[in-house]
């Protein structure tokens, strides 16, 4: 069970789950565009079986039952994505009056269950025809997602109780273009420095659209690992602060500071965009709460290798089904860490966290134990940072249901629902029923 109860928590705390539209929709409906994502797991090598998001699980048609499963379950709040390429399925043009509808749909059923609408305008379902013109590597692509957000937003943004611009802009910056994990899947520093300083551009082009059009509840959300030294050297401390200044620390301060980290700035700034010092008026665009998710840390080694010169080495605590330690401290020390040298009084969610495992159908049902012990050890840290004064008013889980996991394929479960890829039937876990009782008390 869960050791934590809805009356634990000020009348105002929100509780809620996440999903993105790639990942659940089913994008081969409803006349969306191509994505970066589709050609990326179109090339061998790229996504577990060459898996892709054309049908996932069927949201798209099947979003009011999943909605009431988020508002059987107690939660307050529902934090979806808006996919660029289904609104506007050559990236900038004429609107798909489809894709408009969907989420005018979606948006009303929120709504007529009680249920907040958090909306994240971008969760990396780049349209193929921006892709084609260089992507986030394009000094345009803030023009061009400013529009976007218009024009969505124009849509729905009366009816949101908070919008995002982009979800996990490390992501989107570094994984995707110096690791080459992701869509697009590049391994070059000059890509990576502009796609990280266009994708923080775009994040305040889109704020300064919205509050153009009159939305309030506007804010940031970024992922974080914390960063552990392999061991007492000099070399780790230095490597393990790198790792958190481009990681973390990067998005932050350029958010928040209007400038970037200077040790980052050394391996960076050689190939960052024209110009770059000359946005951070933009950049800044005020916020009305900061949100942070958070699943794992990292160990880090220095090495000889070139810039960034050090690597990730295995840790001693209990995994998840991602490889990733299970590490809830590091979620208090970023909650209190972020409060302290960023955001001041600024309100604080957690607007994801959760954890993937193997998780099967026995006899008509699904025990996720671990889930369970992993949502309170995760809980708790953030009761401490409450307690000592980090003004967090959220939390949402990670995932509703299980879906697309990106280059993982359909393999990895993070879901509070069961969801049968064949079948596409959906089966609450144990892990949903403890929490639907936690808020409910049923």
């Amino acid at each position: 069970m869960l050791t934590f109860k809805r009356q634990d928590f000020p009348d105002d705390f929100l509780f809620g789950t996440a999903t993105s539209s790639y990942q659940i929709e089913g994008h081969a409906f409803g006349g969306a565009g191509k994505t970066h994502w589709d050609s990326f797991a179109a090339t061998p090598g790229n996504v577990v079986r060459a898996e892709n998001g054309d049908r996932a699980c069927d949201h798209y048609h099947r979003f009011e039952a999943d909605l009431d499963l988020v508002a059987a379950a107690g939660l307050d709040a529902y934090r979806f994505s808006t996919s660029w390429a289904r609104v506007l399925p050559e990236g900038r043009g004429t609107p798909n009056p489809e894709g408009l509808d969907f989420y005018d749909r979606l948006t009303d059923a929120m709504l007529e269950r009680g249920l907040k609408p958090c909306a994240a305008l971008y969760h990396w379902e780049l349209p193929v025809a921006l892709a084609d013109l260089g992507g986030w590597r394009n000094p345009d692509m803030p023009k061009w997602f400013g529009a976007f957000t218009e024009t969505i937003m124009g849509r729905i943004g009366d009816r949101m109780h908070s919008v995002a611009p982009i979800n996990e802009p490390w992501c989107v910056g570094w994984l995707s273009h110096f690791l080459g994990h992701h869509a697009p899947g590049l391994r070059d520093i000059r890509a990576t420095a502009h796609a990280m300083h266009h994708v923080l551009l775009a994040h305040g082009t889109a704020i300064q659209a919205m509050r153009g059009l009159g939305m309030t509840n506007l804010g940031g959300v970024f992922n974080m690992e914390w960063a552990t030294p392999a061991d007492d050297t000099e070399a780790a401390h230095e490597a393990a602060a790198l790792y958190d200044g481009y990681y973390n620390e990067f998005f932050l301060s350029g958010a928040f500071k209007g400038r970037y980290p200077a040790t980052v700035m050394q391996g960076l700034e050689p190939h960052m965009p024209k110009g770059w010092q000359d946005d951070f008026g933009v950049i800044q665009s005020p916020l009305d709460w900061c949100g942070i998710n958070y699943y794992t840390r990292k160990i880090i080694a220095p090495n000889d290798g070139p810039w960034p010169s050090h690597h990730e080495v295995e840790g001693p605590l209990p995994k998840t089904y991602m490889d990733w330690e299970i590490y809830p401290e590091g979620l208090y020390n970023f909650l209190t860490r972020t409060a302290r040298d960023y955001t001041g009084d600024l309100p604080l969610y957690v607007t994801e966290n959760g954890m993937a495992a193997p998780d099967v159908i026995r006899n008509g049902s699904v025990a996720d134990p671990h889930r369970i012990a992993y949502l309170n050890q995760h809980v708790a840290a953030i009761q401490r940072a409450m307690a000592d004064g980090a003004p967090v008013k959220g939390y949402f889980i990670w995932s509703l249901m299980d879906n697309y996991e990106w280059a993982l394929g359909y393999d990895k479960r993070f879901g509070l629902v069961h969801v049968d890829f064949d079948t596409l039937d959906r089966t609450p876990k144990s892990s949903y029923h403890a929490l639907k009782s936690a808020l409910t008390g049923t």
